[in-house]
């Protein structure tokens, strides 16, 4: 305030420029000699003019008001163009096939933002290990966490036809147990698949097999020799069921229902570089091309 009232020589026009009554200005002023322990300016009813000491300060008064002015232009257009670092988790497998071919496009719309992306089926803590945002696979249960769901993923289950030539169609979630059935570790809440019927009924089975995995695309070269059932999700099984490859078993029959979820540690305050990715994955995962390959099957394959 005091480096507009010595650049427009008056109070009054200190406060029209600065938007705020004359009072405030002269009050602010007064606080700053006070605490300075000098007079700056010399004050008669119709003159106002600087003292030797306000001279010196005022050119250096008015170069923090320029600093000032060049930082809150900066935080504009930070608030209109995103920029900086963005902390993003995403599960392996979903990212190296769904996240990682949509960069190139995100880098090209937001230049001065950067991706610092983790890729791991282990979920990670946003809080503690400091992300700003993930992209999660789940039937998400209650968080303290704000999570946005993008769409559908469902959990197939799927085996090839060597091995259903060998050792028959499974009729029913029950006869699983006589057959060799692959496993994931980092399966949501518990090991144990969990069936439900279009008429409602309930079966649970605990897979057996000779692998469990900590990431699904590991479980392909195993189920395509065909020795074995496995659960995939919905986004890898879908080109392996459309090219039949793999063939999905008990269609009468679903596995635990989740989502893709967009997931922060808060909604307020959200930063624009957040936001932006949010609204980026709205835009290319709301109807991924997973779901329109699967709803193309024939019904001999789903």
């Amino acid at each position: 305030m005091f480096a507009k009232v010595a650049e427009e020589g008056s109070f009054a026009a200190a406060a029209r420029v600065l938007g705020v009554s004359v009072a405030t200005v002269s009050r602010a002023v007064a606080r700053l000699e006070e605490r300075l322990g000098s007079r700056l300016l010399n004050r008669t009813s119709r003159q106002l003019s600087l003292t030797a000491f306000g001279r010196d300060l005022a050119a250096r008064a008015g170069e923090l008001y320029c600093q000032a002015e060049a930082m809150e232009s900066e935080a504009q257009a930070r608030a209109v163009q995103p920029r900086g670092q963005v902390r993003l988790a995403v599960p392996m497998a979903f990212g190296l096939r769904w996240v990682a071919p949509l960069l190139p496009e995100l880098l090209r719309r937001y230049p001065q933002l950067t991706v610092d992306l983790h890729l791991s089926d282990a979920t990670v803590d946003l809080v503690a290990e400091g992300f700003d945002a993930a992209l999660r696979i789940a039937a998400l249960p209650d968080s303290s966490l704000v999570a946005r769901r993008l769409c559908a993923v469902s959990q197939l289950l799927v085996a090839a036809p060597a091995y259903l030539a060998h050792h028959g169609h499974p009729g029913h979630p029950s006869e699983l147990t006589g057959h060799a059935c692959l496993s994931y570790a980092y399966r949501a809440r518990s090991q144990v698949w969990r069936f439900t019927h279009a008429d409602g009924r309930e079966e649970s089975v605990l897979p057996r097999g000779p692998l469990r995995v900590t990431n699904s695309e590991a479980l392909l070269p195993v189920l395509l020799e065909g020795l074995a059932i496995a659960e995939l999700p919905e986004f890898i099984a879908a080109e392996y069921l459309a090219d039949g490859r793999l063939v999905r078993l008990l269609p009468d029959w679903h596995l635990t229902r989740g989502g893709l979820y967009f997931v922060t540690p808060s909604a307020r305050s959200r930063p624009t570089k957040i936001q932006v990715l949010l609204d980026f994955f709205v835009e290319h995962l709301s109807a991924p091309g997973w779901q329109t390959s699967t709803a193309a099957l024939p019904p001999s394959a789903s």
